[in-house]
């Protein structure tokens, strides 16, 4: 059974940084294309970014792009989600996601992910 965990989140001023981690269990995450994404209060759950299993490529959504980095350390089970220069529109719960149906389909699709974590909730103040 995969378990993911979220941990990083808090209350920042617009500019500020933040560091997200996702701690994962199981022997499935080195194989796993891993996602992040995030849902802001009366808005549909959204993708984030996410980092491909084998050669450690990364996609990010518009909004994010040259803001927010996100890795992985397979020796650890690790997940993180590097944010810089936040606004206040990136409040949100953000969530980590396992992924493991390989690299077809959509991998901005929050319906093609398999595990979840609980969310930890990000808050940008103007």
């Amino acid at each position: 059974q995969v378990q993911l965990v979220e941990s990083g989140g808090g209350s920042v001023q617009a500019g500020g940084s933040l560091r997200l981690s996702c701690a994962a269990s199981g022997r499935t995450f080195r194989f796993a294309n891993m996602g992040w994404f995030r849902q802001a209060p009366g808005k549909e759950r959204e993708f984030v970014a996410v980092i491909k299993w084998d050669d450690y490529s990364t996609y990010y959504d518009d909004s994010v792009k040259g803001r927010f980095t996100i890795s992985r350390d397979n020796a650890k089970n690790m997940l993180y989600l590097q944010m810089n220069n936040l606004k206040p529109e990136d409040t949100a719960i953000y969530y980590c996601a396992q992924r493991m149906r390989g690299s077809s389909g959509d991998l901005t699709s929050s319906h093609d992910y398999d595990y979840w974590g609980q969310g930890t909730q990000v808050t940008v103040a103007s």
